[in-house]
């Protein structure tokens, strides 16, 4: 049975007991909100040694990072060293979003080689394997799709992405649109293209219900895909965004009664004064499931800098209530990103994540504020070290400016307002 569904049932698992005991909250409290579609435990059967984390309402904010190759860098070396990056950083989960070379052995490479959740998005596979047969991505079959769901599945993947929101309703008004950036999620381009080509309905909506017969067998998370996600501001809650949006939270009501666990995917590229709206429209619509957003990046003008643009976005929208960030790396827009940038996206979401709990209320992140501020009010280096959210880059940056008085940091050296006040 699914977390879901056992949670229907009055059974609380070791795995809603894991999350309870991490969050610092009643077991009980887990069990009634994944009752409720509220709150989700990503937790395939297939794996064994998952570090589970509750996603949902009245837990932690958690971050997931993207890896995976590219046809130009299909390095697996490269994406395990990403991946080892993720966790140091502090990352809750990874998505494997590869797309050159072999792409399920890497799929179990990086299953195997994490404790963390991980995601990934099946259509990739689908449609690399179609051009790999010489065909084209508009002759995939609803087979394909649906074989390339259930591998996904059977290799121990936690939660997976489906673009099923996007149909043909959703395209009368994309058409209709004056969109800057048109379609930007991947999927969601394979599948409008397929809708066009083909002239008919989305496959992945059409055979929506045996989706869900395959997450259910391996209590697979849904994470449903929002293929009208906004690439550009100027695009942001368009017709067609929240047409798809109204789309998603019918599936997702659907997914709850065959007790499938499900979240539902957000923007995209959002106007500052958009994001608190959009989220709280999403909470709505879909009745608390939880939100998973990427970003929201809140201006297009900065690249090498959208870890710190969608940090911003990110902030806000989980102060409003999203549950998942998704990371951006510096490297959005502009290429592949290197191990080092997958750890500045991590810290980058973690810092908004943490800011947004704390707005939140949650207990354990005012806590570890407070015990911060303490540690400096000491001027104990070595506690607030011990501390902080990224030790080491605090570490190299007191190294590299030393002050004479080990005391005092080089900012305000003998006038350290901290220890003025001690010799009052």
């Amino acid at each position: 049975m699914t977390q879901l569904q056992q949670a229907r049932q009055n059974s609380i698992t070791e795995e809603m007991k894991h999350v309870a005991k991490v969050e610092d909250v009643d077991p009980e409290y887990v069990r009634a909100r994944i009752a409720e579609g509220k709150i989700i435990i990503p937790a395939n059967h297939k794996r064994k040694a998952t570090k589970v984390c509750g996603i949902g309402t009245g837990l932690k904010t958690k971050i997931n990072a993207n890896i995976g190759t590219s046809a130009d860098y299909a390095d697996v070396a490269n994406e395990l060293e990403k991946l080892r990056m993720a966790e140091e950083a502090g990352a809750d989960a990874v998505m494997d979003l590869s797309t050159g070379g072999d792409l399920r052995s890497i799929r179990k490479k990086i299953i195997e080689s994490t404790f963390l959740t991980v995601g990934s998005v099946p259509i990739y596979e689908a449609a690399v394997k179609a051009v790999q047969n010489k065909r084209s991505i508009v002759d995939m079959t609803a087979g394909d799709m649906l074989e390339a769901i259930r591998l996904h599945c059977e290799d121990g993947i936690d939660f997976i992405t489906v673009h099923c929101g996007a149909t043909k309703g959703v395209l009368k008004h994309l058409k209709e649109g004056k969109r800057v950036c048109g379609v930007v999620s991947r999927g969601g381009t394979f599948l409008v293209e397929w809708m066009i080509h083909n002239n008919r309905e989305n496959p992945l909506y059409e055979e929506y219900d045996e989706i869900l017969a395959i997450a259910s067998e391996y209590d697979v998370t849904l994470s449903l895909g929002d293929a009208l996600r906004p690439g550009a501001l100027a695009d942001a809650f368009d017709r067609a965004q929240v047409y798809e949006l109204n789309v998603l939270a019918e599936l997702a009501q659907k997914a709850l009664d065959a007790g499938v666990q499900v979240m539902v995917e957000g923007p995209g590229h959002v106007p500052l004064n958009q994001v608190t709206a959009q989220v709280q429209l999403q909470k709505e619509l879909c009745k608390g499931v939880p939100f998973y957003v990427l970003g929201p990046i809140v201006t297009d003008i900065a690249p090498g800098y959208d870890h710190i643009t969608s940090a911003i976005g990110g902030a806000i929208a989980a102060a409003a209530g999203a549950d998942f960030l998704c990371y951006v790396t510096p490297t959005e827009h502009l290429s592949l990103p290197r191990p080092a940038d997958v750890r500045s996206g991590v810290m980058a979401a973690r810092i908004a994540a943490h800011a947004a709990d704390i707005a939140k209320g949650v207990k354990s992140a005012w806590e570890w504020d407070k015990k911060m501020s303490q540690f400096r009010r000491k001027r104990d280096w070595q506690g607030q070290f011990n501390t902080c959210i990224d030790p080491l880059v605090a570490r190299d940056i007191r190294e590299k400016g030393r002050p004479q008085n080990d005391e005092v940091c080089s900012m305000c050296a003998e006038y350290c307002v901290f220890k003025l006040s001690d010799k009052e």
